[in-house]
């Protein structure tokens, strides 16, 4: 035998890190307890999770039937353990472990994975963050009894989810749909909670059963953060034992009200360089007491700068498009022959109606005879300014509403609560990754209901795995107090995990005559 025929060569990169973290937390050893072990199986359904998980956090987008094909050139016996071979995970034998958990409760098996990680890593849970997001399907996704829902149904239900249209996040309302519903962690954006939902599902439906049910199955003391979707009567009695801080919608005539005519504090000179610190000088606020659906609250009316100087540019972009049009819709009027002194007024009725901030007001109706000696009328009009609704919209530039039921002795500072609330986007970056290209959702092709809430269940586990291990990596940095150079050569102290990765490429596990060591 030569001595390259000695050598074996296999690729590790940053799937080692992957492996890692799958360990650290005891995935394998969780699936297996819940499903069992059966000797006869070449591989278990832990072990099986865990390829589908290092699979996810390889980003090649392979499907799953090419599973095997993605650990051909890997180093599977140091990632998945020894006598494992690629063959071993076949489409059949993840199809069948896809179908075990779905039987047995992905929301059981996903909260035991999540009390593992809030155990082992120490997550602060004084926040947590609600939000939702669709995913669109290619397929039929036919189901033999396409009942709508019942209103009184459990929010964790028994039955697979309806694969139809909906409002879309995506903008492709052309297609069907499913809706995930993600409570991340303030502390490292850790997933705590994640539902399948049906895809013409609303947010105000549901949002205040989910907080319920999960309360009920995490028992901790969090402030769950959410945006408008969840301020409702309806929904406040429902979390009225629960800490919560969301937004108020201005649809309410109160909110209304007060962004009309509440003036925010002007900031003191000994609070601009506390506001500075906590990168808030471009806010100031009012508190105010408020009782609504039953709840005493804080309202915080806050006015944001940038975002003022945004509302009003759209707004003079508003007025200026509605001028254009309004000059057309003028044009337009004034040469029509109109039969009757109704018809005239029913058409400028119906012009009114497409603009918002001008009106096109009758002056004079006339009227006259046409070429064909015939009766008609014609209307003399002038465009003129809503100055009420411009004011309005002037004076609501820049606010929102933000409430919370901590009030009295729970009473939180008005730049925590703000502060709390701008980290929303905790669930919005984990939708980003979801839907990230590089990850396996590019797009669905599994062709049940239920294989698509397993698959969302693998894919939230895969966020998990990431968003603990950035954490893991950063908290490490910050002790140590020592920055990695980034993508551009500059050091920080906060790496993406993603660059992490990146920086992994290129090592191997190489055998070397029958001597295993890993090199780069």
């Amino acid at each position: 035998m030569s001595y390259l025929e000695e050598i074996q060569v296999k690729n590790l990169d940053h799937l080692g890190i992957v492996a890692g973290l799958i360990d650290e937390i005891g995935i394998v050893k969780i699936i297996n307890n819940k499903l069992g072990i059966d000797v006869r199986e070449k591989i278990s359904a832990g072990t099986v999770v865990k390829s589908i998980l290092i699979n996810g956090l390889g980003f090649v987008s392979r499907p799953l039937y090419l599973f095997s094909q993605f650990f051909q050139d890997k180093a599977i016996e140091k990632l998945l353990g020894e006598r494992i071979q690629p063959d071993y995970l076949n489409d059949d034998k993840i199809g069948r472990v896809m179908d075990e958990l779905y039987k047995y409760g992905l929301n059981d098996i996903f909260i035991e994975v999540v009390l593992e990680v809030i155990k082992k890593f120490k997550i602060d849970l004084k926040y947590s963050h609600l939000d939702s997001t669709s995913f669109h399907l290619d397929g039929e996704y036919k189901r033999e009894e396409d009942k709508e829902k019942q209103e009184e149904e459990k929010i964790i239900k028994e039955r697979p989810i309806f694969i139809k249209k909906g409002y879309s996040r995506d903008h492709r309302p052309d297609l069907k749909q499913c809706v995930l519903d993600l409570i991340t962690s303030q502390d490292g954006d850790i997933p705590l909670f994640v539902r399948v939902g049906d895809g013409n599902e609303s947010d105000k439906a549901v949002f205040g059963k989910v907080l319920v049910e999960f309360k009920k199955q995490i028992k901790f003391d969090s402030i769950m953060v959410c945006d408008s979707a969840l301020y409702g009567q309806e929904n406040l009695q429902l979390i009225q034992h629960l800490k919560w801080i969301t937004r108020v919608p201005m649809t309410i005539k109160k909110a209304k009200e007060l962004v009309q005519n509440i003036e925010v504090e002007e900031v003191k000179d000994e609070d601009k360089e506390k506001r500075s610190d906590l990168n808030l000088e471009s806010y100031t606020w009012k508190e105010e007491i408020v009782a609504y659906g039953g709840i005493k609250q804080t309202w915080l009316i806050v006015l944001s700068e940038k975002r003022q100087k945004s509302d009003l540019e759209k707004l003079e972009k508003q007025l200026s498009q509605e001028e254009k049009k309004s000059q057309k819709f003028l044009k337009e009027i004034q040469s029509e022959e109109f039969e009757h002194p109704q018809a005239a007024r029913y058409k400028l009725k119906a012009i009114n109606k497409k603009l918002r901030l001008l009106e096109i007001k009758e002056v004079e109706l006339i009227e006259t005879y046409s070429k064909k000696k015939e009766k008609i009328y014609k209307m003399i009009s002038l465009i003129i300014k809503k100055d009420e609704e411009i004011s309005r919209k002037t004076k609501e530039a820049g606010k929102f509403i933000l409430a919370t039921n901590l009030v009295e002795e729970n009473k939180l500072e008005a730049s925590e609560i703000l502060i709390t609330y701008k980290n929303q986007q905790s669930t919005e970056r984990g939708f980003r990754f979801l839907k990230d290209p590089l990850f396996f959702t590019d797009s669905f092709f599994v062709e049940k209901p239920e294989r698509i809430e397993t698959m969302l269940f693998l894919m939230s586990l895969c966020l998990l795995i990431y968003n603990l291990g950035q954490r893991e990596l950063r908290n490490c940095l910050k002790r140590v107090k020592k920055g990695i150079n980034n993508q551009v050569g500059k050091v920080t102290l906060r790496p993406t995990l993603r660059w992490i990765f990146q920086c992994f490429q290129g090592i191997h596990y190489v055998i070397l005559n029958g001597v295993k060591q890993i090199v780069n």
